[in-house]
C-alpha cells in the first residue's frame, strides 16, 4: 500500500559513460599517460576469447579493470593511484546541461509537489561500471547524493595482517594493485535495491533483508533510470517491473545509437528515449519533468484514495420505501408438507 504521508523521496539514477559524459571516462587517463586508447580497448575486447580458449571465464564488463592493473604492473600506468584517478576526473567532459540538470530537477520536483500539498525530495545517484574515483573527481560529484562504481585498493593487507609484524611489512606505495569493488551491468541492480531499501543511507539495513514494500525508502515506482543502451537492460527491467520509468539516451550525432534506443522502446525495455542533452530547453529535460509529474500525481491519487478508504461513512436517514424494500417477506408454508415432519431438500 502506498505511504499516505506527505513526505516522499524520488530518485533519478544515472549511468555515466555516454549518459552524463559524451565518451568513456577513461579518456583523460589515457591522454595523461600517452596510451593509445583504441589499442587498449581492442586488447580488452579480445581478452575474453583468449581466456576462454584457455578454459578461464572472465566478465566482459569488468576484465578491463584487470587490464588496467596489468598496465600499472608492467609500466605504462606505473604510479597510478586513487588520488591521481580523482585528479584526472576533473578533466572528464560533461554532456550539455550537466551538472545544472541535477539541481533544476530537484527544484522542479519540490515545486510540483507543493501544488499537491506534498513534500517531495528528489535524489540523484550514479551507478557506473566505470571508475568511482574518477567520477568523484569530476565537476558533477558535489551535485549527486551517491556514486557507485569500480574501486581499487592500493595497499592490500598481507596474510597474517592481524599481527603487528605483518603490518610493518606493508608497502608504502600508493599505486593501485587490486580490485576493491567490481561493478558489472548485473551488479548494478544490487545498488538499485540498496537505494530502494535505504541500505545506502542506513548500513544497519542489509540489502538482502526482507523489507515490506511500504517501508522501503525509495519505492521502485518513484525511480527514473537514465542510461545509454542495451547493457543497462537488467536495471531497466528491475525499475520498469517495479512501476518506475526507464529512459535511454544517445549522442545526437550518432544515428546508430538512436536506432538502438528505438529498438529498446519497441521491445518495451524503456519508456522513452532522447539525446544526452539535458539543457532545460531540450526534449530530455522536459521528458524527465513529465515523469516527475506522473510520479507525484500517482502519489497524490493514492493518498486521496487511502484517506477516503479509512474514513467511515456516517449513518443516513432511510426513505420509507427503502425500508419496505429492505424487509424480506416471510416464507409461505407448504400445505403439502405436514408440520413437524422433516423434509428432504430439493435437489434441483
Amino acid at each position: 500500500m502506498e505511504n499516505i504521508g506527505t513526505h516522499h523521496t524520488l530518485a533519478c539514477i544515472w549511468d555515466f559513460d555516454k549518459t552524463l559524459t559524451p565518451d568513456y571516462m577513461q579518456k583523460p587517463l589515457f591522454e595523461e599517460y600517452g596510451i593509445d586508447e583504441k589499442r587498449f580497448w581492442k586488447e580488452v575486447n579480445a581478452l575474453p576469447g583468449i581466456y576462454e580458449s584457455k578454459g578461464v571465464h572472465v566478465s566482459k564488463d569488468t576484465i578491463y579493470l584487470n587490464h588496467l592493473l596489468s598496465y600499472v604492473k608492467n609500466g605504462p600506468l606505473r604510479g597510478l593511484s586513487n588520488a591521481k584517478l580523482r585528479a584526472l576526473g576533473s578533466r572528464i567532459p560533461l554532456c550539455p546541461g550537466v551538472p545544472q540538470v541535477f539541481d533544476k530537477l530537484r527544484a522542479y520536483a519540490k515545486e510540483y509537489g507543493k501544488k499537491k500539498n506534498l513534500d517531495i525530495d528528489l535524489e540523484h545517484y550514479i551507478i557506473s561500471t566505470g571508475l568511482a574515483e574518477m567520477i568523484r573527481g569530476c565537476e558533477l560529484a558535489p551535485f549527486v547524493d551517491g556514486i557507485f562504481g569500480c574501486e581499487f585498493i592500493e595497499q592490500p593487507l598481507p596474510p597474517g595482517y592481524t599481527s603487528q609484524e605483518a603490518l610493518e611489512l606493508l608497502d608504502e606505495s600508493t599505486e593501485i594493485s587490486q580490485v576493491g569493488v567490481m561493478v558489472d551491468n548485473t551488479i548494478k541492480t544490487r545498488f538499485i535495491f540498496e537505494i530502494n531499501k535505504g541500505s545506502n543511507k542506513n548500513p544497519d539495513i542489509d540489502v538482502n533483508a526482507v523489507v515490506r514494500a511500504e517501508d522501503r525508502r525509495v519505492p521502485f515506482s518513484n525511480m527514473i533510470y537514465i542510461a545509454d543502451g542495451p547493457s543497462d537492460v537488467p536495471v531497466f527491467s528491475v525499475v520498469g517491473k517495479g512501476g518506475g520509468f526507464a529512459y535511454a539516451v544517445y549522442s545526437p550525432d550518432k544515428r546508430e545509437e538512436r536506432r538502438q534506443n528505438d529498438m529498446l522502446q519497441q521491445s518495451q525495455r524503456v519508456n522513452g528515449y532522447g539525446p544526452n542533452d539535458y539543457r532545460d530547453t531540450e526534449f530530455s529535460y522536459d521528458w524527465l519533468c513529465m515523469r516527475i509529474e506522473d510520479i507525484v500525481n500517482r502519489i497524490d491519487k493514492a493518498r486521496q484514495f487511502a484517506v477516503m478508504s479509512q474514513v467511515s461513512q456516517p449513518p443516513k436517514h432511510l426513505h420509507p420505501s427503502a425500508l419496505e424494500a429492505s424487509i424480506a417477506p416471510l416464507p409461505t408454508p407448504n400445505p403439502q408438507r405436514p408440520h413437524g415432519k422433516p423434509t428432504q431438500p430439493d435437489l434441483f
